[in-house]
């Protein structure tokens, strides 16, 4: 078994003030690039602790890369207050800003669950990330999503979500061009229970590009 990663929490500088950080870097770091991780909607529960947002991070170690958790402005102890999605996107580029700045020369990676998968979309149009990954992706409840990025990117999407609708998150994959990879996981709830492993592991098998490569899909 690898050893845990090493843990800081602090915080942040952000646009709204103060945001609250958990960083963690693996006992073996390889590559050039850290993960940045957003979380669930901050009305609804969700924070950096999510056990989606956890996976997410565990498998950017597994890859030997460090990783950038953080609560959104108005979340536990950061600063300010939600901002429909603009101002969420504007913490994300911060928390990818100080990433780089914490590992000189190194890309971020983007990677998001429901809410924070679309901030992580929207984050990516500046952010220029290597690898974007969006599980069950709120496509459905932010507005008009930006251009399809340009680097390669992850949709992890349960088929029997009852927060996300399946078809809603389908139907808009189904016209991105160029294709993202899309991983169908058959019936997984929106918080993937008992189906974690499976998440890391598509996760993991994407970023080492042991997955099909991305095709046309039908809603």
């Amino acid at each position: 078994m690898s050893a845990a990663p090493r843990a800081e929490r602090l915080t942040i500088a952000g646009p709204a003030g103060a945001l609250e950080a958990l960083i963690e870097e693996p006992a073996e770091r390889r590559g050039s690039a850290f993960g940045v991780v957003c979380h669930p909607h901050p009305l609804h529960g969700g924070t950096m602790d999510n056990k989606v947002v956890h996976t997410l991070a565990r498998a950017s170690h597994a890859l030997g890369l460090p990783s950038v958790r953080f609560n959104f402005r108005g979340v536990g102890a950061s600063a300010g207050h939600y901002a429909e999605g603009v101002g969420e996107t504007a913490d994300a580029l911060a928390a990818v800003e100080f990433g780089r700045a914490r590992w000189p020369g190194a890309r971020p990676w983007l990677l998001g669950f429901s809410f924070g998968g679309v901030i992580a979309i929207r984050a990516a149009e500046q952010a220029a990330p290597l690898r974007l990954v969006a599980v069950a992706p709120a496509v459905d409840r932010l507005g008009p999503l930006p251009v399809t990025p340009s680097c390669p990117w992850l949709i992890v999407q349960g088929d029997a979500d009852e927060v996300i609708a399946p078809r809603a998150v389908f139907e808009w994959a189904a016209h991105l061009e160029p294709p993202a990879t899309l991983v169908r996981l058959p019936s997984t709830g929106h918080f993937f229970h008992g189906r974690l492993t499976e998440l890391k592991d598509a996760v993991i098998a994407f970023a080492r590009g042991e997955l099909p490569p991305p095709q046309p899909v039908k809603g």
